[in-house]
Parts: C-alpha cells; structure tokens; sequence
C-alpha cells in the first residue's frame, strides 16, 4: 500500500472539522428516494434536491470566474453547463416526485 505524504499545512484537528463539514455538504448525503438505484442516509423531498441540483450547477458555473484565470473558468463551466442540459429528465423526476407527495391523495 502505498501513502501519501503528509502536508505539513495540515493539522490532525483541522482534518476532523473539515471532514464533517464536507461531509454534510456532500449530495450523497442527502437525497430524494427513488432517484438512484440506493435511498440516501437522509431523504428530502424532490424540490430540496432540485434546489441542491441548480445550487451546485450554479456554484459550478460561477465561481471559477471570481477564482481562475479565463481559460480555466472556461474548462471549469462546460462541465456544469452540459449538466444543467442533460440533467433536465431528472429535474422532471423530482419535480414531480415532489408534486405527487406533496398534492396526492
């Protein structure tokens, strides 16, 4: 096995904060049931994914322009816009999911 060096930038007491920070923010940790083939720790309607979706589609597109030189910026959005485009079935889905528990009968 191999290891990585240690970064002497990096404290063991910052790591754990860190970690649990990311930890929360990750959408692997939340999401709606039903919208992959296993149910998240934590489920939420499909409106709250569908705001996490353009949340971090938008965060994506954006920030590298306040971050990045140009052309990095420029590599960094393609992904996110391409997303947004090919997402759209699944923001259907949770839109609707979030239709049919909230209004069904």
């Amino acid at each position: 096995m191999i290891q990585a060096a240690d970064s002497p930038n990096r404290t063991n007491a910052a790591s754990g904060p860190r970690f649990l920070t990311e930890l929360i923010g990750l959408p692997a940790v939340v999401g709606t049931p039903g919208d992959r083939p296993f149910d998240p720790p934590v489920a939420i309607p499909g409106a709250a994914m569908l705001l996490l979706v353009l949340l971090e589609a938008a965060a994506a597109a954006v920030a590298p322009w306040f971050a990045w030189p140009t052309w990095a910026a420029v590599v960094a959005t393609a992904p996110a816009a391409t997303s947004v485009v090919l997402e759209q079935p699944r923001r259907r889905r949770l839109l609707r999911h979030w239709i049919m528990t909230r209004y069904a009968p």
